[in-house]
């Protein structure tokens, strides 16, 4: 297909696309007229939602692989055309004291939430900037703030993470790029948070839905009144 017969629809590349946040934002994306480009290793996972949504696109790409990457950004730009929508909702990491955790689980850390940002937005942002517009959104979560002692294993590359994306945004926000983080400070509702948490009400979970709702909002904001860091909690929330 060349570049000339490319459907005109706007394309947002996703990654992460889980069972949870990330399928939810491929739902809105694609109900709010994009294609769109989703990224995760589960070939099952991305196949199965590709054969629901004819606008979503199945790549099978391990994102702490910067040769992956890249090979599936030329898939991409060759297939649907050059993203005008970056969302980057991948994450590794996990619970962790620093005396006893795993090293390796705070350097695929860094790889996947902060190296392969970093390398998508190197990859994706000339396109952008030459369009005049075009929007970086990041999924983070309140270890971006602050280091709780279980959390070493996750908050480093977190922190990372949002600075990185701040360093963006004050780079691209005046060449029409809008770039934001979401700090998600809830418990979100999936199959495993509710075995869990099996005793908590509705209210305590933060539905899927509404995260794929405020990333819409964000990456659609009129210029004229951007965010960048953008806290969801539910209303019962201790914060």
């Amino acid at each position: 297909m060349t570049m000339e017969t490319l459907d005109p629809r706007p394309v947002a590349l996703l990654t992460g696309v889980g069972p949870g946040t990330g399928t939810a934002l491929v739902r809105r994306f694609v109900a709010g007229g994009y294609r769109v480009a989703m990224l995760a290793r589960d070939a099952g996972r991305l196949a199965a939602l590709a054969a629901e949504l004819p606008d979503a696109q199945a790549y099978v790409c391990d994102v702490a692989d910067n040769a992956a990457i890249d090979a599936t950004l030329a898939r991409v730009r060759a297939e649907l055309g050059a993203p005008a929508v970056l969302i980057h909702n991948a994450v590794a990491g996990g619970r962790g004291h620093f005396m006893d955790m795993d090293p390796a689980l705070l350097e695929r850390g860094f790889q996947v939430n902060v190296m392969a940002l970093l390398h998508l937005a190197r990859a994706l942002a000339p396109d952008m900037i030459a369009a005049g517009q075009g929007a970086i959104v990041v999924t983070g979560n309140t270890s971006s703030q602050r280091g709780r002692a279980a959390f070493a294993g996750l908050a480093p590359t977190k922190a990372a993470q949002r600075i990185l994306c701040e360093a963006m945004a004050r780079d691209l926000g005046p060449q029409g790029v809008h770039v934001a983080y979401v700090v998600i400070d809830a418990v979100i509702d999936v199959p495993w948070t509710r075995q869990r948490f099996a005793d908590q009400p509705d209210s305590f979970f933060m539905q899927t839905s509404a995260i794929a709702d405020e990333v819409w909002h964000l990456v659609h904001q009129q210029r004229s009144a951007w965010s960048f860091l953008h806290e969801l909690r539910p209303f019962g929330e201790t914060w």
